[in-house]
């Protein structure tokens, strides 16, 4: 009973908080029929707050013993966030991203200006809490692939929020997949991107001179500029 009354509550910190990836399961979300962590790690009660400037990536970085969701390279995934209340902050650059080590991150989808929103906006209430997209055809298949989310906010605080989770890749044929590097920004050793304003490209430049990198399970390597 009293587990219970501890997974509603945090359901509820959720709800009041700022946004957190749900669906798959970011480490290591309270309850949702998410897997309990991994051993010697402890369930996120504060899954919405920003990463900590000092904090190593996406605050985790032991993986849950297995991959919460399997998806097949090519086809549509559905991702989902908390489904009431949070905080939008206006909007502001978001990326979706797989790596196959945990430390080198390509994006497969991003959304960029109005994450969480349909438009301009100066609310704090989001707009739109899933996001589905087609995945990369040339994904490498993987028992555990990382998948991250990450977010630059509009307005507020100048912070970096992101989410990972673990998920099998099947169906595919490539040994690897090249594609843009995961920004970051906001974070200790990167540059900072001020609140935005009216001007929805502020910080467009980071994203954009990112360099291309190639991810496979195999390892990852640079593969431009």
């Amino acid at each position: 009973m009293l587990a219970r009354s501890i997974v509603i509550a945090t359901l509820g910190a959720l709800a009041s908080a700022h946004m957190a990836m749900v669906k798959p399961c970011s480490y290591y979300t309270p309850g949702n029929n998410c897997p309990d962590p991994p051993a010697g790690q402890s369930v996120d009660y504060s899954l919405t707050s920003p990463l900590a400037r000092d904090a190593p990536f996406c605050k985790y970085t032991v993986p849950y013993d297995k991959p919460v969701e399997t998806w097949t390279a090519g086809q549509t995934v559905d991702i989902e966030f908390n489904k009431d209340g949070g905080a939008g902050h206006g909007g502001g650059h978001c990326q979706f991203s797989i790596s196959y080590d945990g430390k080198n991150f390509a994006v497969v989808h991003e959304v960029l200006r109005h994450c969480f929103y349909n438009g301009p906006s100066t609310s704090n209430t989001p707009d739109v809490r899933s996001y589905s997209f087609a995945l990369p055809e040339d994904l490498p298949n993987s028992d555990n692939a990382i998948f991250a989310w990450t977010w630059v906010n509009k307005q507020g605080e100048r912070e970096f929020y992101c989410g990972t989770s673990n998920v099998a890749i099947t169906g595919s044929s490539s040994s690897s997949y090249t594609g843009k590097e995961m920004t970051i920004a906001n974070h200790d050793g990167y540059e900072t991107i001020p609140e935005f304003g009216d001007d929805y490209d502020t910080g467009l430049d980071l994203y954009e001179k990112a360099k291309t990198i190639t991810v496979s399970p195999g390892g990852s390597a640079g593969s431009g500029s």
